[in-house]
């Protein structure tokens, strides 16, 4: 499908995610990843602060709000929490966590897993978003996702790597 990967190797693409056990038969996948220089002790409290905002194109998706460029004192994620935060405003439902690992959540049809992989002092920080319904828009919602979930993930990478600098 078009817009379906970026950033991640075939054999990224091979491994089960967590959200594969929520939608066994998907009508859309798609995968993103990237190399974050930083532990991932450092990725995974970014991964927990998208309960804040989500960290991607803010004039679009978090009504122009900014999203923080400071870690906040947040508890660790947990089960049944709101996902994100779009204007405040709590969206989605986290489905599982396994700290510093993976967090799995659900938002307007689709389900995602964030996975972190540690390489030699570095993460690689990947993302699966799988739908179950919508065969005919799948391809459009690939390719947005492809837009936004990109942007997203680089802020995070630059947000961990330096500390409390923004992209």
């Amino acid at each position: 499908m078009i817009g379906d990967r970026w950033g991640v190797t075939d054999e990224e693409v091979a491994r089960a995610f967590p959200c594969d056990a929520v939608v066994p038969d998907p009508v859309l996948q798609a995968w993103r990843g990237v190399t974050v220089h930083a532990p991932a002790g450092r990725v995974w409290s970014w991964i927990g602060q998208i309960r804040l905002a989500p960290y991607s194109y803010d004039w679009i998706d978090n009504a122009g709000r900014r999203s923080p460029d400071r870690l906040s004192d947040l508890p660790a994620p947990v089960v049944g929490e709101h996902f994100t935060a779009v204007a405040g405003r709590p969206q989605g439902r986290i489905l599982s966590v396994v700290p510093d690992q993976q967090l799995t959540a659900q938002i307007m049809g689709a389900v995602m897993s964030y996975v972190l992989v540690p390489i030699d002092g570095s993460t690689r920080l990947l993302l699966k978003v799988v739908m179950a319904r919508g065969r005919l828009i799948a391809p459009l919602v690939s390719v947005g996702d492809l837009v936004m979930a990109r942007r997203q993930l680089l802020n995070l990478k630059g947000l961990a790597e330096a500390g409390t600098a923004r992209v």
